[in-house]
């Protein structure tokens, strides 16, 4: 598999609380201080047996290198909706083409250090997938299938390891989805 740089220029989208287009800016620049409010999307493929597929972050990332996280985070370029953008990321990430379903949509901010922070309006998308996973090494150190039980405890027990933006959604889905996670694949 062809992976692309994902220190590319590409230009992400700038935009306000609801949602509406303000402009585009690298994405290096989109993260620095507090951050620019900015597209991204967050997804979560489950397999059958209803294991969630968790990624370590790769060591080079600027931004929480090495915490674990769902199965791929990233943004929409300038010209992408969500979905589409989406897609891409799911290929380029882990090597999985599948359908997927948009959950909710939320803004939040989370400083990393004093390295820079995350300023997003965030969609998260939920799949299914029994296909093998194939990482993309730029962006992926490790990945892991984890039963729900499993996540519960490792979150309660050790949450300094995962990043901010996968806590807070995956507590909505817990609060919210958990009981129709199973529907909610089947409608995928």
């Amino acid at each position: 598999m062809e992976y692309k740089d994902s220190g590319s220029p590409d230009l992400l989208v700038l935009v306000d609380k609801g949602d509406n287009i303000l402009g585009y800016e690298e994405k290096e620049k989109c993260h620095l201080g507090k951050g620019m409010l900015h597209r991204a999307f967050s997804i979560f493929i489950f397999n059958s047996s209803g294991q969630l597929l968790l990624q370590e972050r790769s060591a080079a990332k600027p931004l929480w290198p090495l915490f674990w996280s769902n199965s791929v985070c990233s943004h929409p370029r300038k010209g992408e909706d969500y979905m589409e953008a989406a897609q891409r990321r799911l290929k380029e990430e882990i090597g999985l083409e599948t359908p997927l379903r948009s959950l909710f949509k939320f803004q939040y901010q989370a400083p990393f250090k004093t390295i820079g922070s995350e300023n997003e309006l965030c969609v998260v998308f939920i799949g299914k997938s029994d296909e093998p996973v194939e990482i993309n090494p730029q962006e992926i150190a490790e990945y892991r299938y984890v039963g729900l039980e499993e996540l519960e405890k490792d979150l309660r027990t050790r949450p300094n390891i995962y990043t901010p933006w996968f806590k807070m959604e995956w507590q909505r889905i817990r609060q919210n989805l958990k009981k129709d996670i199973d529907k909610l694949l089947k409608e995928v």
